[in-house]
């Protein structure tokens, strides 16, 4: 209306906040979810796919899409309140590789996704001004193809070199809370965002009728469970590498860290519709 000032938009929100975290790298965030309103669940419900499978609540999207300002205002509320349940992510297992094994995948129901949609971009601003460039895992505009670019330089400028490549079996399954917890207090201690990631994580499998409740890892296939493990790694394999590592070498080393999702986008897209 003439005269009203324009609301801030959620790209100046999230700008503002890399910007204080870029400028404070030790500073501890203890205020985060305020930027959590219904504009920016708008833009995560924008940025979450419509065609996935359902999850155990049954929810489709253009059933949620129906009453979308009502169902958004509604999923706020809960979460500012505390009041908001995480639903059991409902597991399915899709081809891993040559298709030879199965590898599990979480299928949150479609709020849950939304929900952690937002999350993940408060997150994102704050953690991208932290994560190093060795990392180009499950991270905005990175990707395994600009891992294998980085090799190509660092051998070449290297002159060739020794590769070692390593593999972390079942990470997503086996992350430790209590290590994640602590990794996450050095900088966030939002209470209303650290409750929601707490219920995220004590939220269970379904999987053949039951609920289990594993006492370590995140579903593989979470919205927030990427960025998650990126915190977690970024402690324990990054920053260990560049101040405990490196400085013991007598010469040159690199490490480049990446996420293979283990199949082909297209057969994995396909197998999780389908299930």
């Amino acid at each position: 209306m003439p005269g009203t000032s324009s609301p801030i938009s959620v790209t100046t929100k999230l700008e503002r906040t890399a910007k204080l975290a870029r400028q404070a790298p030790q500073m501890v965030m203890t205020t985060l979810a305020h930027l959590i309103d219904v504009d920016l669940l708008r833009e995560a419900y924008r940025r979450t796919r419509k065609d996935g499978a359902v999850g155990v609540d049954g929810q489709t999207a253009a059933g949620y899409a129906a009453s979308l300002e009502s169902n958004l205002q509604s999923l706020l509320d809960r979460f500012k309140s505390g009041t908001y349940r995480a639903p059991p992510v409902r597991r399915v297992y899709i081809p891993k590789g040559d298709g030879t094994k199965l590898r599990p995948i979480g299928i949150p129901t479609l709020e849950d996704k939304i929900l952690q949609r937002a999350v993940v971009m408060v997150l994102e601003a704050v953690y991208e001004q932290d994560f190093l460039d060795c990392s180009y895992g499950f991270r905005p505009d990175r990707s395994a193809h600009q891992a294998l670019e980085r090799l190509r330089d660092v051998l070449t400028k290297m002159g060739g070199g020794v590769v070692i490549e390593l593999d972390i079996k079942s990470f997503f399954d086996s992350m430790s809370h209590v290590h994640l917890r602590s990794f996450l207090d050095q900088r966030v201690r939002d209470g209303v965002i650290r409750r929601a990631i707490d219920k995220w994580l004590k939220a269970g499998v379904l999987e053949g009728g039951a609920v289990m409740h594993p006492n370590e890892g995140t579903p593989q296939g979470g919205v927030i469970s990427p960025l998650l493990a990126n915190v977690f790694l970024h402690e324990v394999l990054d920053r260990w590498f560049e101040s405990e590592v490196k400085p013991r070498l007598a010469g040159e080393a690199c490490l480049i860290r990446y996420a293979d999702d283990g199949a082909p986008r297209r057969r994995r897209r396909e197998a999780v519709m389908a299930a």
